[in-house]
């Protein structure tokens, strides 16, 4: 599987007729739209078996009319004969087989109309159960809050599909960003090495997902530092919302990680049996979030954690989330924050070479593009090919897109989504039912209206608003998407405006087999390790909340490892809503200019600001080099 020298796995046959999402009967419709009624586009490869039935009843309706041609040639060579006679019996005969030709013809509509029903009920998409939320369970028509902009949005992109791609879209629009290179791994000027005499042990036990994991293991690895003391490998607390039971070496290099640390920390996997059966919280070395302020600066660490260590020789940190600020710290705290999220965490074999089975089949290329490959993949992707070799081989791009769109992050925001009164309830019954504390406040609080809280740019972007972002910019109808994570709130109906635009739309379950991900099927933290190998290694990754921690790691990856050719698609909410709003009188030209200036203005190199998030802008001397 994906190891280095095997033959390279074909590119699935649902990149090219079965689009991903379980959208496949919408794309169709909305290319029949776009290209008019000209029979050399949009044909279904299922249409065949309708066609054959169709044909057969049309012949059929011929032989009947020849029957009934034969007939009245007959009656006109004998009606001298017997016309006066057989007058009565004549009108009875022609109504016989009038009527007789109204029921083949009544026939023929009931047959066709079977098959029309049939045909779409067998392209029923199956991937929508990956998608649409338990919580909603009747079946909803497309839910479109800016029909207008679509309809341009779907003009302007058939008319751009036959013309070249623009290299712009898929590069860095800014040169500087290639002047910094990773330089982490390297001991700062200043460094005096870790002191021999431990103060004692730290351990953590991480709460969250994925991101919130890896951000709570490099802050418990600076505030070791910190301290002098000794950390234990970071446990994992399991959560209902994640059910996820992985630990730290289900997922990352556990060895490796302990010694690319081991000259700024001592890492050990286990406490000293001496120190196993202590009741942490009756001897008060638990410390858990409402110990610690959010966003901490060194001196609470030293003034509230440190005596602890001395006196009891072990610390016990619950959650630990965002316990660690970004600024002030120290130069060698900051850098070694740095060295553990970009070079010391690297994930176990099993991801690394699944992930590279992944990005292998979306590319249709085995070799690796850029340090981003090599880093996240090891040795299971292959070292750079000879110049030239992606153009040879057929490489396609493609562009790798996190939607934030879940049920919960859609009800806690509070905003409309165009669902009408069905879905104010809806949303409003899973926040009394999950949010009661946010159901409470607002009670108490003064009422912010919907349109308020979306001109704020507090409303998450719909996969609509996303589609439209991503057509103002300029990518072609035939983009292929990768989509990270599939829990879209609504399902199809929230999904049908995306996938008018932009059919090619992939997860990881369109790439690999069954037996290929069942070894990561019931964790979703090594399942989310998949997609952020695809987002961080794609030609382009867009998000639609800047917020996300998701979005934030790979973007702080791809600044870190992608040598300024790793462009990011970065929304900023406010600004797209003001533009949304002109949705009835706005025309495509300047709804595309102000889209593209928005986000060119978040593409532009700058320095990290004081307390940003070394994770995600990593582009400072802390932790990279700047050259010429």
């Amino acid at each position: 599987m994906g190891k280095k020298g095997s033959p390279r796995s074909p590119r699935p046959p649902s990149m090219h007729v079965k689009p991903s999402f379980g959208m496949k009967n919408h794309q169709d419709k909305c290319l029949e739209n776009l290209l008019g009624s000209d029979p050399s586009f949009g044909r279904r490869a299922s249409g065949g078996d309708h066609s054959w039935n169709k044909d057969m009843l049309l012949n059929g309706l011929k032989d009947d009319d020849k029957r009934i041609g034969g007939s009245v040639v007959t009656f006109s060579g004998k009606r001298q004969m017997w016309l006066g006679k057989h007058s009565r019996l004549m009108v009875f005969a022609f109504g016989l087989m009038g009527s007789l030709f109204l029921l083949d013809s009544l026939m023929f509509s009931i047959i066709h109309s079977i098959n029309l029903k049939n045909s779409s009920h067998q392209r029923e998409p199956n991937g929508l159960k990956d998608v649409q939320m338990d919580y909603v369970h009747e079946k909803k028509g497309p839910t479109i809050m800016y029909d207008r902009l679509l309809n341009l949005a779907s003009s302007a992109l058939a008319e751009k599909e036959f013309r070249g791609d623009s290299v712009k879209l898929w590069e860095e629009p800014h040169k500087q960003a290639s002047q910094w290179k990773p330089c982490a791994d390297k001991t700062g000027p200043l460094y005096q090495g870790k002191l021999t005499k431990s103060s004692g042990f730290i351990l953590v036990s991480a709460n969250g997902g994925l991101n919130q994991q890896r951000v709570a293991i490099c802050n418990a690895v600076a505030v070791a530092s910190l301290l002098n003391a000794t950390l234990v490998l970071p446990k994992f607390l399991y959560s209902n919302v994640w059910n996820d039971p992985s630990q730290f070496g289900d997922i990352y290099q556990e060895e490796y990680f302990m010694d690319l640390l081991k000259d700024e920390v001592n890492i050990v996997k286990e406490l000293p049996p001496h120190l196993q059966s202590l009741d942490f919280e009756a001897i008060g070395s638990l410390i858990t979030d409402a110990d610690i302020v959010k966003e901490a600066k060194p001196i609470d660490f030293v003034k509230i954690v440190y005596p602890l260590l001395l006196r009891n020789g072990v610390v016990h940190f619950l959650g630990f989330g965002n316990r660690l600020g970004f600024d002030p710290l120290p130069f060698h705290l900051q850098r070694l924050r740095c060295k553990c999220n970009f070079h010391a965490l690297k994930f176990v074999p099993k991801i690394q070479e699944i992930g590279s089975l992944l990005v292998k089949r979306i590319r249709k290329h085995d070799g690796a593009r850029s340090l981003l490959d090599k880093q996240l993949l090891g040795n299971y992707i292959s070292d750079l090919p000879p110049e030239g070799h992606y153009a040879s081989t057929g490489s396609s791009k493609y562009l790798a897109l996190h939607m934030r769109f879940e049920m919960d992050m859609v009800a806690y925001s509070v905003c409309d989504f165009g669902g009408g009164e069905t879905e104010k309830k809806e949303l409003q019954a899973y926040r009394e039912s999950h949010f009661p504390l946010l159901v409470e406040r607002l009670k108490n609080s003064r009422s912010v209206s919907p349109e308020e809280l979306r001109k704020l740019g507090k409303c998450p972007l719909t996969p609509e608003e996303a589609a439209l972002m991503l057509s103002a910019l300029g990518f072609k109808r035939s983009t292929y998407i990768y989509l990270a994570g599939s829990n879209i709130y609504g399902g199809q109906s929230r999904m049908h405006p995306f996938t008018s635009l932009y059919p090619n739309l992939v997860t990881k379950e369109d790439f690999l087999t069954p037996s290929e991900l069942a070894p990561l099927r019931n964790f979703s933290s090594q399942l989310a390790a998949l997609d952020l190998i695809a987002c961080a290694t794609a030609d382009v990754f867009a998000m639609t909340d800047s917020g996300s921690q998701f979005s934030s790691l790979v973007s702080g990856y791809r600044v870190y490892y992608g040598g300024g050719h790793a462009p990011t698609v970065r929304p900023n909410k406010k600004r797209i809503a003001a533009i949304l709003s002109e949705n009835g009188t706005i025309e495509w030209a300047a709804f595309q200019d102000r889209v593209r200036k928005m986000i060119d203005e978040g593409q532009r190199v700058r320095i990290r600001g004081f307390g940003r998030s070394i994770y995600r802008q990593p582009r400072c001397p802390e932790c990279m080099c700047k050259g010429h």
